[in-house]
């Protein structure tokens, strides 16, 4: 994510003015379709009937409000302008600044590296710039990106991951590394996609804090410009600083909150086919920030008594 500052001030009265944008795409609405099949069942679907059937639309919003995100501010303490990060979300972010345009202001330190973590819930002064003593419109225009995560976290967990489903329930693993198909960035190359029908009990596969849900999207398919923003997600921060994605969840079925601790084996959400996906699946990455950029790492699952289960494509993955 990215934003875009700019302060500027008439005179040294410091009657500033800021104008801060946000790099947000805007929200897009979607329509739901509710009408009689053949067999008088009901059809819930993005898209009309060919034929003219009495239909019930209900215009859904296109995603839930963003839970992560970071908003850089100024205040004015004497003759200094003060940067400040505000992070109301359950994670920690890291952020940049690049400044593009300063008129009558001290330049921050060339040797600075402007790059901060942001702890949660949390207001961070960045830094301080003086004004110079002869400036009569001070200026200021920045650039700032963040990304959740903290980059000096380690994957190190104490024990194997439970498999995120029902205890003594199977399912198959369709994509696992290496045989990928789709897994192929390195933020998803790690991921396991887990076959499974709508409306599975999904269980937390480590405690952790919730971060980010998205939880009203009902629309998949196969198309990734159209279907892939449209996946409902449960992303929990790990103690290690690593956090778990859990996507393609079923609409409206999401039982947990951002800022909730859910335990091991918690019950989270049902499985879907909600996004970019081929089938109904739960697609689980363990992820973490390596500077500005996001990677998935290794998971084994618990097999029974102290096995450690490598999850392998077309392998019955059992959870215990």
């Amino acid at each position: 994510m990215a934003g875009v500052a700019r302060i500027s001030a008439p005179s040294l009265s410091l009657a500033a003015l800021l104008c801060l944008l946000v790099a947000a795409g805007p929200a897009v609405a979607q329509s739901l379709y509710k009408y009689r099949g053949a067999d008088g069942e009901w059809i819930y679907a993005d898209r009309p009937p060919d034929e003219e059937t009495l239909v019930e639309v209900r215009e859904l919003e296109g995603g839930d409000k963003a839970e992560v995100g970071i908003e850089v501010t100024y205040e004015f303490r004497g003759r200094t302008v003060e940067i400040v990060a505000s992070n109301p979300s359950y994670v920690p972010i890291e952020l940049t600044l690049d400044f593009t345009a300063i008129r009558g202001l001290e330049f921050p330190d060339p040797d600075a590296e402007l790059r901060w973590i942001v702890q949660p819930r949390s207001v961070t002064p960045l830094m301080a710039l003086d004004l110079l003593e002869n400036a009569t419109r001070p200026f200021l225009e920045f650039e700032y990106r963040y990304l959740a995560g903290d980059p000096s976290a380690r994957h190190e967990p104490q024990q194997p991951y439970r498999a995120p489903f029902a205890a003594s329930t199977n399912h198959p693993i369709t994509q696992a590394y290496p045989q990928v198909v789709t897994h192929i960035t390195r933020d998803s190359q790690y991921a396991v996609d887990i076959a499974m029908p709508i409306g599975t009990d999904i269980m937390a596969a480590r405690e952790g804090v919730v971060f980010d849900v998205a939880a009203s999207n009902f629309s998949g398919g196969l198309d990734p410009a159209r279907h892939g923003p449209n996946a409902n997600v449960v992303r929990i921060l790990h103690d290690d600083g690593t956090y778990a994605i859990y996507a393609h969840l079923n609409t409206n079925s999401i039982r947990v909150r951002p800022g909730d601790r859910v335990r091991r084996g918690q019950y989270i959400a049902d499985s879907g086919n909600t996004g970019f996906s081929t089938g109904p699946h739960l697609h689980f990455a363990v992820v973490r920030n390596v500077g500005m950029r996001i990677e998935s790492v290794p998971v084994t699952f618990a097999g029974s008594n102290t096995e450690r289960v490598v999850p392998s494509t077309g392998v019955e993955l059992t959870a215990y």
